[in-house]
């Protein structure tokens, strides 16, 4: 048996098209449990859960009153029935055979986990709301994310979206880590790897996955990761990749660099220059991406807010760590 986990909060906007691609996938159904962790929603993502559950009987819905995701996905795991566990994330919809293949490539490639690629999607058709899906999907955003960059062939990664896992793996390397109210992926990913595991990255497997319709949003979830990642590092004993540090050195950079603009003109001038250089790669790599120039004027802002949110987060994380300060974030996005 197969079970699929779900954390939700206030998802109205997306459960529905969420629920319907589970509903087609070609997994055998009387194979299947879909369990929705509920943090105590207050739109209409409850009702529409419980009458999804009504007719099909193997949706369920679960509260999670402490409303992080790692406790709801935790006791989503506990109750599994199924011997496959695959954790999915209700702002996206699932090709018809996302369960199948994916349950497939867990055995053939001998994995601990396995994804697919995000295909990130604008929230709305404002210029702005493409610009961040566009963001989400750069090699200048995102640095070597493959699962939201692309692949060409399935390859060993340190993350995918979401996850496909065997139910076993758990009571071998334990549950989601629920102090990290983001990130918790990483380092559970971390550990696999850690232990000798294996990752791996599917591109047949193409997720549409709806990014956030504002700059706040954005700036509040890449900040949240930035945040969690120096408690992710300090618990794997190691930082998972290179990438998570360009962010913080720019944010260095700008900050160290506005001060030394009041020692020397020379510094003044290499900052303007650090900066025209920043703004000429995020539109040369914006350009790629944007569908017409009013998308093309948002890119930079965008990329900007990324890269400022997670290394000003980053630096924070730093700082709470050193101090041995409590980490603290909105649970719900």
């Amino acid at each position: 048996m197969l079970t699929v986990i779900c954390p939700i909060y206030n998802e109205e906007q997306y459960i529905v098209e969420c629920m319907g691609s589970i509903l087609r996938q070609d997994y055998p159904k009387d194979e299947l449990e879909v369990i929705f962790v509920d943090g105590m929603s207050t739109d209409g993502t409850r009702t529409l859960v419980a009458d999804y559950a009504a007719k099909y009987p193997f949706i369920h819905l679960l509260d999670n009153p402490k409303r992080i995701v790692p406790t709801a996905l935790n006791t989503a795991i506990r109750v599994a029935k199924g011997d496959l566990v695959a954790r999915i994330d209700a702002h996206a919809k699932y090709p018809d055979n996302y369960l199948s293949v994916l349950a497939k490539k867990l055995q053939t490639l001998e994995a601990d986990n396995v994804g697919g690629v995000c295909r990130t999607l604008p929230a709305k058709e404002t210029p702005l709301c493409q610009a961040i899906a566009a963001a989400l999907s750069s090699p200048f955003g995102m640095g070597n994310s493959y699962f939201r960059i692309g692949a060409d062939r399935d390859r060993q990664v340190d993350t995918v979206p979401f996850g496909f896992f065997h139910r076993s793996l758990f009571d071998r390397i334990g549950m989601f880590d629920e102090e990290l109210i983001r990130n918790q992926d990483d380092e559970f990913n971390g550990r696999i790897i850690r232990e000798g595991g294996k990752i791996f990255l599917v591109p047949e497997v193409v997720i549409d996955y709806f990014a956030r319709d504002t700059i706040g949003k954005v700036s509040r979830m890449f900040y949240q990761y930035g945040l969690f990642k120096p408690l992710v590092n300090s618990k794997l004993g190691k930082p998972a990749t290179v990438r998570q540090f360009f962010p913080l050195a720019f944010v260095l950079a700008l900050i160290v660099g506005a001060g030394l603009c009041f020692v020397h003109r020379f510094f003044r001038w290499l900052y303007i220059a650090m900066l025209g250089l920043y703004l000429l790669l995020a539109l040369w790599f914006g350009k790629k991406l944007a569908k017409n120039w009013r998308v093309l004027l948002w890119m930079p802002i965008v990329f900007f807010v990324v890269h400022i949110s997670y290394g000003w987060g980053y630096l924070r994380g730093l700082c709470k760590l050193v101090a041995k300060r409590g980490f603290q974030a909105q649970a719900n996005r």
